[in-house]
């Protein structure tokens, strides 16, 4: 398959516009066109047309979107006997993910247009938003673009004459990291604490209010005006067989021009850092993330492995959100990893011992090491805990935070260990310094 131009955009292309958010210049650039052309549609149709695109979920999980789709129980008459509910993951806390809250700053039209064909398609007339509380300016945003299409006939009742109902809200959350967990936010949403929930049952069929529910991550979501215009065909003609279609690389740390870039999936770390205007200062690079801090680390020899579902798994790693941290050869991956940590101990929601004891005392560990009271035995001891986390945590977030340990010694074990023979009885600041990278 032909790969297009990586800068040719589609997923960003009205975000350079003057007042990029607002309804009239997304109405300029097709924008709801898409949405008359679903409702004309049987609302399975628009589901068979999103499965034949191969869409996949881009909040981390890479879940098949129309299969998900499909999974909403209808009763014969499409109807069924429960309210069907949208519910949108916009409650973007992954340590280096930074592509959801750009969409909805500068085109939060397309995401609201794609909420409108994704609850027609599972029927549902309840859709919402779920933002993270920290970011106020995006919830403002989105809120005053839901403003717009209420008022334009967009949503409420009878949409466009098509006999559709639907209703947006825009949920401000609390700030907590679990709650980008699905069944956590739900929790949330209901007004509990956001802890995550056992399952089986599925949210597709107990999810909000125990009603059948679709969680989606925005980026999905904003992807479907898309699909409904172009195809399946147009869709699969970017990325690769079985990761196709456009994406949304979020690239920080030690390049040159950090910020976001549209490629198609399956484009490589190598690729990105000449989008990027390479590696800042000259500095070589030492280690990345392809997915954020949740997903194992990758070194200078990853830099030609295809960023999609199946090449970042086949290297030993996830593609997760697509949060690419750059990390030159100044830093510490001991000093790195531990910061990490610090995050996912103080993000644990506490419900199952394995992560709330296990990141605790990863912490501390790695903190004794870092400031040189540790011994090489520390470095088993670590792996064996992670071991005792990973599979055994109620939800994905205690997974996620072995990922960067584990990795972490698997390419650097000695930096591990040359830290733990600094850090004896005679290890002298200067010593720390210079191997952490932090100033004695």
């Amino acid at each position: 398959m032909t790969t297009p131009d990586p800068l040719t955009p589609v997923l960003t292309r009205r975000w350079g516009l003057p007042r990029s958010w607002s309804l009239e210049t997304y109405e300029q650039h097709d924008g709801y066109a898409a949405l008359r052309a679903a409702l004309a549609a049987h609302p399975d149709q628009i589901i068979q047309l999103v499965k034949d695109s191969g869409l996949r979920g881009r909040g981390g999980a890479g879940f098949p979107t129309g299969m998900k789709w499909s999974f909403i129980p209808q009763g014969p008459d499409g109807a069924g006997a429960k309210p069907k509910y949208l519910v949108i993951n916009a409650d973007e806390g992954e340590p280096g993910t930074c592509k959801d809250i750009p969409t909805m700053m500068a085109d939060p039209h397309s995401l609201i247009e794609g909420c409108i064909i994704t609850s027609y398609a599972i029927r549902a007339h309840f859709c919402a938003i779920y933002v993270r509380g920290e970011a106020l300016h995006c919830i403002r945003r989105v809120q005053g673009a839901v403003n717009e299409a209420y008022a334009k006939g967009y949503l409420g009742k009878n949409i466009l004459g098509s006999g559709f109902d639907l209703d947006i809200v825009v949920h401000a959350g609390a700030g907590a990291y679990i709650c980008g967990e699905e069944t956590a936010l739900l929790d949330s949403l209901e007004g509990r604490r956001g802890q995550p929930r056992l399952k089986p049952p599925f949210p597709a069929t107990s999810g909000l209010y125990a009603s059948p529910t679709v969680v989606n991550n925005v980026e999905t979501i904003a992807t479907v005006p898309a699909i409904v215009a172009g195809g399946s065909d147009w869709f699969r003609s970017m990325g690769t067989e079985r990761s196709p279609g456009p994406k949304i690389y979020s690239i920080s740390g030690h390049v040159e021009r950090p910020g976001q870039y549209e490629a198609p999936l399956g484009v490589t770390l190598r690729q990105l850092l000449e989008m990027a205007g390479g590696m800042k200062d000259g500095v070589p690079l030492k280690f990345w993330t392809p997915g954020g801090s949740s997903t194992p680390l990758f070194t200078a020899e990853h830099l030609d492995v295809p960023l999609d579902f199946e090449g970042a798994a086949a290297a030993g790693s996830m593609l997760g959100t697509t949060a690419v941290m750059v990390f030159n050869e100044t830093v510490s991956v001991p000093w790195a990893v531990m910061k990490w940590t610090e995050f996912y101990k103080h993000e644990s929601c506490g419900k199952c011992t394995p992560c709330r004891e296990g990141t605790y005392w990863l912490e501390h560990i790695l903190h004794r090491m870092v400031a040189g009271q540790g011994t090489p035995e520390d470095v088993e001891t670590m792996l064996d805990v992670c071991d005792n986390i990973l599979g055994r945590a109620f939800c994905a977030l205690g997974d996620g935070a072995t990922s960067p340990i584990t990795s972490g010694i698997e390419y650097f074990r000695q930096e591990f260990l040359d830290l733990c023979a600094a850090q004896s009885a005679v290890a002298q600041p200067e010593q720390l310094a210079e191997l952490t990278g932090v100033s004695a």
